[in-house]
């Protein structure tokens, strides 16, 4: 019968970890990131590998939550479980970045983002990494009770920050699709590119996300002893599920269209508007190959 114990003479858990729960979630994840996998080597979509590394990581960290089960009293699993599952959110916003970067320049929308695509990917991604970076080294500090108000702390400066920085993307991303839709109108231009339906994604992912790392956040300001840490549910309702829906979702409206290749051009001039500050711009279709 598995029983709490002490390491160092503190618990690590306030509660016996669920195998049956934990095993659930890591081959849900394990299917989804084979799944994603599959599509990003068919699709060559190479700037999808960070979430790919963000769906390995969720079946490790819930492996380890199993394991954990039988060696309470165990720092190893207890680190790797806590880590493995604070890095996805990371590694997933990456890939939402750079997903928004290549929508913007196969519209040659450039001019209607608050931030160059160049930029844009190259300042969300530096932000999400330190984000990543501050919560792995929290992280760090928790096994210690001397000093685990200090991980604490480190880790919940960390959410906080990922929160704005998400925040910050979300607005670009409604500033630019607001922006654009109305050049869209009043041009004439028709865009090959279900344009629209992706910031759509981007969108509905980004507040899952986002709903997920403000959980983390109450967790970790309440304290060890708060109701969120004495009771397991919490971490898969509010962060396990919403993470399979994140990469339902991705998987769903997958944006194989984005490619290199693809994204030179992909908006067709059907207006006999010639005003000199509409530059033509070239002709190219994309082959639809979500399926």
């Amino acid at each position: 019968m598995p029983t709490l114990e002490t390491y160092h003479g503190a618990y690590l858990w306030k509660y016996v970890p669920n195998p049956p729960a934990a095993i659930t979630f890591a081959i849900l994840f394990l299917f989804l990131t084979i799944a994603h996998t599959w599509k990003m080597l068919k699709h060559r979509t190479w700037y999808c590998l960070p979430f790919v590394i963000g769906g390995i990581c969720e079946p490790v960290g819930y492996g380890c939550r199993a394991l954990a089960t039988y060696h309470t009293g165990s720092l190893v699993p207890y680190l790797l479980q806590a880590i493995f599952l604070l890095l996805p959110p990371c590694l997933f916003a990456g890939t939402l970045y750079m997903v928004y970067s290549r929508v913007v320049r196969a519209v040659h929308g450039e001019r209607f983002s608050l931030i160059s695509p160049k930029w844009c990917t190259r300042f969300f991604v530096a932000g999400d990494f330190l984000c990543l970076n501050i919560q792995s080294g929290g992280a760090g500090f928790l096994p210690h009770p001397k000093v685990a108000n200090y991980g604490n702390g480190i880790i919940v400066a960390g959410l906080g920050l990922q929160v704005v920085i998400f925040g910050g993307f979300m607005y670009c991303c409604i500033l630019f699709h607001k922006k654009f839709r109305a050049h869209l109108a009043r041009s004439g231009e028709m865009v090959d590119l279900p344009w629209e339906s992706i910031l759509w994604m981007l969108y509905v992912n980004s507040v899952i996300v986002s709903v997920r790392n403000i959980f983390r956040l109450v967790e970790f300001i309440t304290g060890h002893d708060s109701y969120l840490n004495m009771n397991e549910w919490p971490v898969y309702v509010f962060d396990g599920v919403l993470m399979l829906i994140v990469m339902i979702c991705f998987y769903v409206w997958y944006p194989p269209q984005l490619q290199s290749s693809q994204t030179d051009s992909m908006i067709e001039l059907t207006s006999e508007d010639n005003s000199p500050e509409i530059a033509p711009p070239r002709v190219a279709k994309y082959e639809d190959r979500t399926s």
